[in-house]
């Protein structure tokens, strides 16, 4: 059974229900699954997972939520070879840089040496029933990259 670890920050909530929905998702595919707040993890706490999903807001204008940058710096600096990651995120598309913190950790996990499991989805504020299909697969995208 793989392991799949998704941490996620969030302000409103909007974040924490995107994270829920694909963790949810892997879960029903059969995946052992850590949720967490990304202020009570580690990077480091990657290198024991077989799937990676960062979720994070974007704030202002196209800024890391404060919580997430030691985490996001951390991650740049871990060898993650042979692991699978995915990035999802919410932000507000009357922002130029709409959802930028996705942007951000795709880069960031692109210098691990994971590979990447799934395009990266990036909903307007809350996740509507279009948003809860893609990020469900997503989750599936990721799961079907371990087999």
């Amino acid at each position: 059974m793989a392991l799949a670890k998704v941490v996620y920050a969030s302000m409103t909530g909007n974040t924490e229900e995107i994270a829920d929905i694909v963790a949810d998702k892997l879960k029903d595919l059969g995946h052992l699954v850590d949720v967490d707040e990304c202020t009570a993890v580690d990077a480091s706490d990657f290198e024991d997972a077989d799937i990676m999903v960062v979720a994070s807001y974007t704030y202002g204008d196209g800024e890391l939520p404060d919580e997430i940058v030691d985490f996001y710096e951390d991650l740049q600096d871990l060898d993650l070879t042979g692991k699978v990651y995915g990035v999802v995120g919410s932000g507000d598309t009357f922002y130029d840089d709409f959802c930028k913190a996705v942007d951000d950790f795709e880069e960031a996990f692109a210098k691990t040496g994971a590979s990447k499991g799934a395009d990266s989805v990036k909903v307007d504020l809350a996740a509507e029933d279009e948003d809860i299909e893609k990020l469900e697969a997503f989750a599936q995208t990721l799961s079907d990259q371990l087999n």
